[in-house]
């Protein structure tokens, strides 16, 4: 039985071309070129932060974060930059009485622009909230801890093999891999997709009819 399902944010939830754009931007490199090194990186099975640091050596995520705040730039998304599935999805997930959770690498800022959102969920946190970064499993045995179900009772869904398949596995959780974003389309063929996800999926309306027909 599928008791709650519990979602990633970026990529999964949320399309991510206007975050990218404005780092190029704020790194003063045309875009396309700073997507290319984005891919490239994530293509050799590298930190995705790693692609910041060819454009200036010595960036730290985290102070450039701040710094484009100060600058009235701050890091942003909001209706326009979910995907068309999600409200549907989430929606339908509910109705069929399944918890839905939403919870990600994500900043104290971008947990409030998600609770502004008001989407058909049942709890919404972030790594910010909760002081633990996703692959650590502790992260995932604190979704296990306030999502409804045992751990095999759980879904997690992501894009990412690394960030959300292997550690969700790893506490226990059944997964589904969403193949869309750089990393879903990157890592498509790896035969770790096979291994890591119970379910592999396009479009996050597939999962109201996997929780349906796994309840009876």
């Amino acid at each position: 039985m599928i008791r709650s399902v519990v979602f990633d944010v970026g990529e999964t939830l949320v399309d991510e071309t206007r975050e990218y754009g404005t780092w190029a931007d704020w790194l003063g490199v045309p875009r396309h070129t700073f997507i290319s090194i984005f891919g490239a990186t994530i293509a050799q099975g590298r930190d995705y932060r790693e692609a910041f640091q060819v454009f200036k050596p010595g960036f730290d995520l985290a102070e450039e974060r701040e710094a484009r705040a100060a600058a009235g730039k701050p890091e942003t998304y909001g209706e326009d930059d979910l995907y068309p599935d999600v409200r549907p999805a989430l929606s339908a997930l509910r109705e069929q009485g399944v918890w839905v959770g939403i919870v990600g690498n994500q900043t104290l800022r971008s947990g409030k622009i998600l609770r502004s959102l008001d989407l058909p969920t049942d709890f919404i946190a972030t790594s910010d909230d909760w002081g633990i970064e996703k692959p650590k499993v502790a992260f995932f045995e604190k979704v296990a801890e306030v999502s409804p179900g045992e751990p095999h009772e759980i879904v997690y869904v992501g894009d990412r093999l690394d960030n959300d398949l292997a550690p969700a596995k790893k506490a226990g959780m059944r997964t589904a891999f969403i193949q869309r974003g750089p990393w879903g389309w990157i890592q498509r063929d790896a035969p770790e997709v096979a291994d890591l996800s119970d379910w592999k999926i396009h479009d996050l309306n597939e999962l109201p009819k996997i929780t349906a027909a796994e309840n009876g």
